[in-house]
């Protein structure tokens, strides 16, 4: 067996251009070998990547991909997918209320929110296994050969739920050479980390190995009320393999892995005007108003986190800390509900057999899957100190099981006197998902939410823990206005009595909702490379996806204050005391929270065919230069709103007539155009890629601060004259021959690198993504109008999408003796331009622009088996954040919690191997 490397040089050619084969099959030494040979370039810095579902120099693939290799890896402190964002510019990765739910973004599109039914734009395979959500893999990869980034939609080979990237993780495989290695990291936050492994041959065919990883750290949060550490590590994973070589022309690798996490996650704090300046009360509208939230604060208003709020008065009366509401928006001391807990666990296993055989010209791929994945994580899901809404640590808590079967089989080889390079192929997925949730009203609910109504009607009347949040003495006020008649008239006993009822809302609600979705994936593809001339190729490829998904829900609650209330109030709704009855039927019944739905089943499934496909023209004018021009089309698949919130509006839920299609979402497709070029030698690498992807039926899900939203998004050719930006559910609309694409995403990669010597190299990459929602938005392709909520939208950029990154590098590894030890200086930075970073877009969520700088020095070949090494990450502690999110039902005026992005980290590692 023949040792491939990849040198630092990788990141020279990271802008490249991609379109990856998601199980691309590692190539066969001898093949890589052969490439290497042929290769215009030092042995060294040759990048073999397999993302046209072949093995080929990085420099020769006319595709947009970033390949960091094992060596990068290790010396930027990548440990998951997250680290990746400092070597990949056009790559963000970012995880909200549970790292189940992480979102990778290419190109600032990605899927953003905490709901399993929408899969992830961004695809994930390790070793060519498909990962079922890109959150799958926030954790543990252990020792890794490589990992390659796709840019774009990656329809042909890379399937659905590719359509903005993918990313392609190839683990350490066996060796037919005796050997080990084993590290242990200490760091602040009291951080472990241990990680070893041992690989040879078993006999002169079959070769094994074995590695494994533990990780374990304080956490980043201080729970001042339940004195104890949230957002900690407590992980670990093993990996067994075995490769079987009988012949030169056969290859098979078996691969086992299991892992698992026991940890407390996502703590959030409240968003102070000290981080985002806007995040303040209205200047124009009533902080009591809904609207409130809508208008940009142009004046210095008082802080949305103030008691000129009229809900923090409530909140501190209740109990709420002050310190938690004027402390910082980076003050890691948070005040949590007592009793209440982030702890929850993962399990992820899986087995995957890839074959290789080889007869001839021809090639014969063949990888198979099975993954298990399992989440649960409890939560004080208001992020306040005051028991509203809570998660109990049990597996039904927030609860995610994947059950995944792939199978994929390519047919590849050479035709016309290797004028074409030929491949074609099938895939079939079964995946089974089932979501679990147990969301409940916490103890102090019934006291918090008549505070709401009360507030909306006088702000001197409330009095936070008096029954309905008003005293005896305000009661006899409003009875006995109007001359007797009562404050809302006729209506006036009916709106006390659901008061009264409201207030007895206290640990209801969820008692066990499940959620089953089975989806199957056929697809058959063909992608294909015409050498023209010896400089010029044309590359087509052509997919066809049939997928059908069966969907049912079973509920299970005991609140039985809504239906109360519903039935008490409902004969008020339209009168002039209708607005304060649908308030408090709506708190009653917040999220369809209802025992109504108590052992409710629904059904229902989709089906969906797509056509995906790739166009390439590309031409080598010299050895070292090469240019191309493609086209590709991507496709995501469409599916259902795993959340009861969804089925109606609460105030107007009827069980005996649900609509259970306001449960699905459509397909998202996008269609990609790009032109590049990079050019190759031996010290100096640069990439360049210009693009433009047009989205149409995006898929966005956002948290209104009472319900998720997952809705379409489009745009209209006709001028809607601002009626996508006002609030009501029936302006807007447009005509179905008139919707065009809704999200553009353009711009412009650039990605440099110089290696002056062998041992110091620099690489620089930028991104210009200007990645934003058309004017005129509208909902689903038959123009339904856009969401009031989203109403901040159109002409805007998307969240979590800064318009410029910038990444570098700086890599010395000098000798040192002549014994063969060397010096290792390494510095990596990003630079991001600043973004709002929630999907509403609302006002206060913005993050400035910031850099996360990385370093890393030490001694390497220590007596040829050893090295020390000294690291820092976020070396200046910077502050930023991850996601800014509508705290729940703490409004109005609303406010905003945030998910902080970890502080500065610093430790020693030891290594040795044999």
């Amino acid at each position: 067996m023949k040792t491939r490397y990849a040198s630092l040089r990788v990141l020279a050619l990271l802008g490249a251009g991609a379109a990856l084969a998601p199980a691309a099959a590692m190539a066969q030494d001898q093949t890589d070998t052969d490439l290497i040979e042929n290769a215009d370039v030092v042995d060294s810095n040759v990048i073999v990547v397999t993302a046209q579902g072949r093995a080929q120099v990085l420099a020769d693939v006319p595709v947009a991909i970033n390949a960091v290799s094992a060596e990068q890896l290790e010396r930027s402190g990548t440990n998951d997918i997250r680290e990746l964002t400092q070597v990949a510019p056009s790559l963000l990765v970012s995880s909200t209320g549970n790292e189940a739910n992480g979102s990778a973004r290419i190109r600032g599109i990605g899927t953003v929110g905490d709901n399993a039914g929408l899969e992830s734009s961004v695809a994930v395979f390790v070793d060519g296994v498909y990962r079922s959500r890109s959150g799958n893999a926030l954790s543990e990869l252990g020792p890794l050969d490589r990992i390659e980034i796709l840019r774009g939609p990656q329809g042909t080979l890379g399937g659905r739920n590719s359509s903005a990237g993918l990313i392609s993780i190839y683990t350490a495989q066996p060796e037919f050479t005796f050997g080990g290695h084993g590290s242990i990291s200490y760091g602040n936050y009291d951080a472990i980390r241990a990680e070893a492994g041992i690989t040879g041959p078993l006999s002169e065919t079959i070769a094994a190995r074995i590695d494994g990883v533990y990780s374990r750290r304080d956490g980043f949060y201080n729970d001042v009320v339940n004195d104890t550490d949230v957002n900690n590590r407590d992980r670990y994973l093993v990996r067994a393999q075995l490769l079987f070589e009988p012949t030169e022309d056969i290859s098979f690798r078996l691969v086992g892995d299991y892992s698992k996490k026991d940890e407390a996650c996502c703590a959030a704090t409240f968003v102070q005007t000290d981080f985002a300046p806007l995040a303040r009360l209205s200047d124009d509208i009533p902080p009591l108003s809904a609207e409130a939230k809508f208008d940009y604060p142009g004046s210095a208003t008082p802080a949305l986190t103030s008691t000129a709020n009229p809900i923090i008065p409530v909140l501190l009366a209740l109990g709420q800390n002050p310190i938690a509401l004027n402390g910082g928006t980076f003050n890691r001391d948070i005040y949590v509900s007592p009793g209440r807990t982030y702890q929850g666990e993962t399990e992820d296993f899986g087995v995957s057999g890839e074959l290789n055989w080889s007869f001839g010209d021809t090639t014969l791929t063949s990888i198979t899957g099975y993954r298990e994945y399992s989440n649960f994580q409890a939560s004080d899901t208001d992020y306040t100190q005051i028991d509203i809404l809570y998660r109990a640590p049990t597996e039904d808590a927030g609860a995610r099981e994947f059950k995944t079967f792939t199978q994929e089989l390519r047919l590849s080889g050479s035709a016309f006197d290797d004028r074409v390079e030929w491949l074609v192929g099938g895939f079939y997925a079964n995946e089974k998902l089932q979501s679990r949730d147990n969301l409940r009203f916490g103890t102090q609910y019934g006291a918090y939410a008549p505070c709401r109504i009360i507030n909306a009607i006088n702000t001197a009347l409330t009095a936070p823990g008096a029954t309905g949040c008003i005293t005896a003495g305000g009661r006899g006020a409003l009875l006995a206005a109007n001359g007797g008649a009562g404050a809302f008239g006729p209506a006036t006993p009916l709106i006390f009595a659901g008061l009264d009822n409201l207030a007895t809302l206290n640990d209801l609600g969820g008692t066990g909702d499940v959620y089953n979705q089975k989806s199957e994936s056929f697809a058959v593809f063909t992608h294909n490379i015409f050498h023209i001339t010896d400089n010029l190729d044309l590359t087509l490829g052509l997919r066809y996806t049939n997928e059908t998904k069966d969907f049912d829900a079973t509920f299970g609650n005991d609140n039985t204050v809504c239906p109360t209330n519903r039935a008490l109030l409902s004969p008020l709704l339209g009168t002039g005391a209708g607005p304060l009855a649908a308030g408090i039927i709506g708190l009653s019944c917040q999220g369809n929270s209802t025992s109504e739905l108590d052992g409710i089943s629904l059904a229902d499934s989709r089906d969906e065919n797509e056509f995906t496909g790739t166009a390439v023209l590309s031409y080598k004018p010299t050895d070292d230069l090469l240019v191309y021009a493609s086209y590709s089309r991507g496709y995501k698949a469409g599916g259902f709103n795993l959340d009861r919130s969804a089925l109606a509006e609460p105030v107007f839920l009827d069980v005996d007539n649900i609509d259970i299609s306001r449960l699905q979402f459509d397909q998202e497709t996008v269609d990609a155009f790009e032109l590049g070029a990079k050019y190759s030698t031996r010290e100096f690498g640069l990439s360049v890629a210009a693009f433009r992807q047009e989205f149409t039926n995006f898929q966005l899900n956002t948290f209104s601060g009472t319900v998720y939203l997952v809705q379409n998004v489009n745009a209209c050719s006709d001028d809607l004259g601002g009626t996508d930006q006002d609030g009501s559910v029936a302006t807007g609309a447009c005509a179905a021959d008139n919707v065009i694409p809704g999200v553009v995403a353009q711009g412009i990669e650039i990605e440099g690198t110089l290696n002056p010597s062998p041992d110091f190299n620099v690489t620089l990459g930028l991104t210009y993504a200007d990645t934003s929602f058309e004017n005129d938005l509208i909902g689903n392709d038959s123009g339904a109008p856009l969401d009031p909520a989203l109403r901040l939208l159109p002409g805007d950029n998307m969240s979590n999408a800064p318009e410029i990154t910038v990444t570098s590098s700086v890599s010395w590894t000098p000798p040192i003796g002549s014994s063969g030890m060397r010096g290792l200086v390494f510095f990596n930075t990003r630079l991001v331009s600043d973004y709002n970073t929630g999907s509403d877009l609302l006002y206060g969520k913005e993050q400035d622009s910031y850099m996360i700088a990385n370093g890393r020095i030490g001694l390497t070949n220590i007596a040829g088996r050893f090295a020390i090494e000294g690291w820092v990450q976020n070396i200046f502690d910077k502050d930023y954040t991850q996601v800014a999110f509508n705290t729940p039902f703490i409004a109005e005026q609303q406010t905003y919690s945030a998910f902080l992005a970890e502080p500065r980290t610093y430790g020693i590692t030891l290594r040795g191997e044999f």
